[in-house]
């Protein structure tokens, strides 16, 4: 449930092979790179995703430097919070018509159906995003594909 067609999978070249050109850089980012955080390379794009990722995960977090000062920590958080938040529209999802059926007017219980499943895809594409994030925390360059 709330899986996403992800397409072809995007391959990486490691850091100065004859692959890791700008292409991807030109198109925004690779494929299920998040649309507020400026592409991989270009300036200021790691303190985008700082912020990107901090915005995926509860408030308080702002408030540790050490996820400020270290993007992996914080992408690997952000990653766990982000999963946690999945699995949690999933039983919503396969509850809400046993625990909520009777007690909603007629049709609210379809249009919470609807609601959590468009939640979980949106959680479903944050997951990606982290994980491009994370790869190109890891040193990861992101080619196009033919």
């Amino acid at each position: 449930m709330f899986e996403q067609g992800g397409g072809p999978p995007v391959r990486t070249a490691a850091p100065g092979s004859p692959g890791a050109h700008t292409a991807a850089r030109a198109k925004g980012g690779p494929p299920g790179w998040p649309d507020r955080v400026p592409p991989p390379g270009a300036r200021g794009w790691e303190q985008a995703a700082v912020s990107w990722l901090l915005d995926l995960c509860p408030p308080e977090y702002r408030g540790h430097a050490v996820l400020r000062r270290h993007p992996v920590a914080l992408a690997w958080l952000a990653d766990q919070h982000v999963a946690a938040q999945v699995e949690a529209m999933r039983q919503a999802y396969r509850c809400a018509r046993v625990d909520l059926g009777e007690a909603l007017p007629a049709g609210t219980t379809q249009a919470l159906l609807v609601c959590l499943e468009h939640e979980g895809l949106r959680l479903r594409a944050a997951q990606r995003g982290i994980a491009l994030i994370r790869e190109v925390l890891d040193g990861n360059v992101f080619i196009e594909r033919l």
